[in-house]
Parts: C-alpha cells; sequence; structure tokens
C-alpha cells in the first residue's frame, strides 16, 4: 500500500498490539470456543500485515486456508469433544438470539439488495480480464487473483455456499 509513513507505522503499532491482545485471549479465555474465534482474529491480523507488505495474493490466501478453513475445522473438531460442559444451560430461543437474528435477515437483506442493484458489467476486472491478463507485466500471482475474482467468482461462492451448508447439517446430526 501506498500509505505515509507515520499512517504505516500507526497501522503496524495497531495491528501489532491486537496481534498481542487477542493472542492472549487464544491463551488465556477457558472457554475453547471462544479460544478458537480469537484465533480467527489473530489470523486476520496476520492476513492485515500481509497487506501491509503489500503481498495481496498471500493475504487472501490466509484469509481463505487459515480463517476459512482451518479455523471452522477446528471448530467442529471443538463441537465433538465436552460440549455439553459449557452448554448445561442451554435455552433454544432467547433475547439474543432473535437480536442475532434481525441482525442477520437485515444483512442478508442488504447484501441480497447490494447485489442486484450492482451493474456488473460496469465494473473494469470483468469487461477487461481477458485484455489485463495478456499483458505481459503482471505476475503469476495477479493473473491467478484476476482469475478468481472474474472468471471462477460465481463457482468458488457456490462451493463456499455448499461446503457452509454441509458443515451445518452435520454439526446438527452430530448434536443429535
Amino acid at each position: 500500500m501506498d500509505l505515509s509513513e507515520p499512517t504505516h507505522d500507526f497501522l503496524l503499532v495497531f495491528l501489532g498490539s491486537g496481534l498481542i491482545l487477542w493472542g492472549l485471549g487464544v491463551e488465556l479465555l477457558p472457554n475453547p470456543i471462544y479460544s478458537v474465534f480469537f484465533l480467527g482474529l489473530v489470523l486476520v491480523c496476520a492476513s492485515l500485515f500481509y497487506i501491509l507488505s503489500n503481498t495481496y495474493f498471500v493475504a487472501a490466501a490466509q484469509l481463505l486456508i487459515y480463517v476459512g478453513a482451518i479455523n471452522v475445522l477446528i471448530i467442529f473438531a471443538l463441537m465433538f469433544m465436552n460440549g455439553s460442559k459449557y452448554y448445561k444451560d442451554f435455552h433454544l430461543c432467547t433475547v439474543e438470539d432473535g437480536i442475532t437474528l434481525m441482525v442477520c435477515i437485515s444483512l442478508f437483506i442488504s447484501l441480497i439488495t447490494t447485489i442486484s442493484d450492482t451493474s456488473w458489467y460496469g465494473i473494469f476486472w470483468t469487461t477487461r480480464s481477458n485484455q489485463i491478463i495478456e499483458q505481459d507485466f503482471l505476475s503469476n500471482s495477479q493473473q491467478i487473483g484476476i482469475n478468481l475474482s472474474t472468471d471462477f467468482f460465481l463457482p468458488f461462492q457456490i462451493i463456499s455456499i455448499i461446503l457452509l451448508d454441509a458443515l451445518i447439517g452435520s454439526i446438527f446430526v452430530a448434536r443429535q
């Protein structure tokens, strides 16, 4: 990123302190589920460090592989071990669940509205992706990033939704 030196230094200090605090949260929290969520924040913070160092492809891979896959796998594994110890007084529907449901529904509606109102053909990367890829000055990681954000965007999103559905279904079956 082309940032001024004080801004870059501030972001480094901010991300470094966040990394330390969230890392302490991973170690010090007694509930392992909360620890895994803090681990996700640590991994997101590490990917932001990659963005600051202008390695965008590594940052995207960090987010997709470690936060999106490995962290979810750890949460899934924790669902199988001693889950009843933390959920002895589990109620099916609480006020917090209703608030969370309303927030999720509003985010879903705003996402659908944004997707339907966006003119996808006016976006630079989707209209000129073949011309950009043919240029010689792009590296392989830039070409991969352009392909993933243009030609293969919809298949990856569909696969992620299918994997999320499979994960939710397997958690549902495992808890019964």
